[in-house]
């Protein structure tokens, strides 16, 4: 993952300010060192972990809001596609769906 370009659509479009951005790819990219720290052995032990990241995403909601831009269709499907790329380059076969289960976007 340490090449990997995360949010590419998110930075390629003005309407979402690039600090907010940059703090969403700050929870993936902790996500993948929690992945790396912990070795979750199981689906469980690792939708916990995408659980608690999106959990934090939720949370960056109202920033986006007082700058004028949201987690709408675009940062939904950029954020959604990260958290599967990052479960598949783990070795998880995960639902898509469950790996974010959380979230309010």
């Amino acid at each position: 993952m340490k090449k990997y370009i995360f949010l590419k659509d998110m930075y390629g479009d003005s309407y979402y300010p690039k600090f907010l951005v940059d703090k969403v790819k700050i929870i993936l990219v902790d996500l993948c060192f929690e992945i790396e720290k912990t070795s979750p052995k199981n689906l469980d032990e690792f939708y916990k972990l995408t659980h608690s990241a999106t959990i934090k995403i939720n949370e960056l909601q109202d920033d986006f809001y007082e700058n004028n831009s949201e987690i709408e269709t675009v940062a939904r499907e950029s954020i959604g596609q990260d958290f599967d790329i990052i479960s598949k380059s783990y070795g998880f076969d995960s639902d898509t769906e469950e790996i974010i289960a959380p979230r309010e976007w």
